[in-house]
């Protein structure tokens, strides 16, 4: 993936805001210009901030779609697809305008990776595109690091009513760094499996889910991302894998392992083109999941997190 230029009609700033002041004015002006100019415009932010402008905005919401992202993005991996995807591709005339805030204070450690991953995957996901995606971030209340990872995923920042070029943006430092090498715990036993024994491995791991607490609805959406991430192994991972299920908190989660490699950086997060046979596995497994995380690397082969709540 190599860095936009200048001429990118793709553009993704980064605003950085403290109180709720300076986020009224960093947000509302740009949906409001949007409207005057007859551009779509989506805002998925949390849901105070969603009321902050919902507010500002008065009448003109009703012309503006509003999504809470902690619940339309609490996969990280189900953004790009569901909601800006899904926003730009049904306004395909014209430049469409997002906010999207998918960072907030109180996202936990283990989903920041996939957060900051997705921060960096827009970039690749929307290049060429006429789509603005402005992303909030909360100065008072974000780690250093996380406003340092920002700097990386956004080629503009805009602070104190200043906009300026990020001399540190270099996303693809970032989505290599992230992918980070995943681990079970260590008392938990790994059961391998071929083609012959699918059938028998997601029937162990819906009824070990059952177990460990995951209720009836989710155990629907839990056998359909083992059955899906197995079918994978099988298909692309040289025909076998290895599954484990255990509860982290108020989660249960499944990991599949296997030899095979991920090779787009965009694999689960964008939906395929028209009349493609496959490649909807594990778009599948982000539609279904709290989160989803994912190590790959030559020699190394693919492990995947799938998290469901309890």
């Amino acid at each position: 993936m190599s860095a936009m230029t200048q001429s990118e009609p793709f553009v993704h700033p980064a605003l950085f805001y403290r109180g709720e002041r300076e986020y009224v004015a960093g947000t509302v002006p740009f949906v409001e210009e949007g409207l005057d100019a007859g551009e779509a415009v989506a805002v998925s932010v949390p849901g105070p901030n969603l009321e902050l402008i919902r507010e500002e905005l008065g009448a003109r919401a009703a012309q503006v779609k509003l999504l809470d992202m902690t619940q339309v993005g609490r996969n990280p991996g189900r953004i790009i697809p569901r909601v800006l995807r899904a926003f730009a591709d049904a306004h395909p005339a014209g430049r469409v305008r997002i906010i999207g805030e998918p960072i907030w204070a109180g996202r936990s450690a283990t989903e920041y990776p996939a957060c900051v991953q997705h921060e960096a995957l827009i970039n690749l996901a929307f290049q060429g595109r006429a789509v603005t995606i402005l992303c909030p971030y909360d100065v008072e209340r974000l780690e250093e690091t996380v406003l340092a990872d920002a700097y990386a995923t956004h080629p503009t920042i805009i602070e104190a009513g200043a906009q300026g070029t990020s001399a540190a943006y270099a996303p693809e430092a970032v989505i290599s760094r992230y992918n980070e090498p995943l681990t079970a715990p260590g008392d938990v036993p790994q059961t391998p499996y071929t083609a012959k024994t699918l059938p028998d491995v997601r029937h162990f791991a819906t009824g070990r889910a059952a177990e460990l607490g995951l209720p009836e609805p989710r155990l629907q959406d839990f056998a359909l991302a083992v059955a899906e991430l197995t079918t994978n192994s099988v298909v692309h991972g040289r025909g076998s894998g290895a599954l484990r299920v255990w509860r982290q908190d108020d989660f249960v989660v499944c990991e599949v392992r296997d030899a095979g490699l991920l090779t787009d950086p965009l694999a689960g997060r964008c939906p395929p083109p028209p009349g493609q046979a496959g490649g909807r596995g594990l778009l599948l497994v982000n539609v279904v999941a709290d989160l989803v995380r994912v190590h790959t690397a030559p020699g190394e082969g693919t492990t995947i997190h799938g998290y469901f709540h309890c």
